[in-house]
């Protein structure tokens, strides 16, 4: 099973996209795109994930160890 981590390759912000997305095997930035259109749409509430997430996940150089 894959671990779920903040990437510090591919951070924009924190790193949490960048993450998803080396795990996932998505484009970033479609990942980006969706994160930012969904904000509007759940009224804030993926901004909330995002931010949860950026706190609780570990970056990848804390997972490699």
């Amino acid at each position: 099973m894959k671990k779920l981590y903040r990437s510090t390759n591919e951070s924009q912000l924190s790193g949490v996209l960048g993450g998803l997305s080396e795990t996932f095997n998505i484009d970033v930035s479609i990942l980006r795109i969706l994160v930012v259109v969904s904000g509007f749409f759940t009224g804030g509430l993926t901004w909330l994930i995002y931010l949860v997430a950026a706190i609780v996940m570990p970056t990848d150089q804390q997972v490699r160890k």
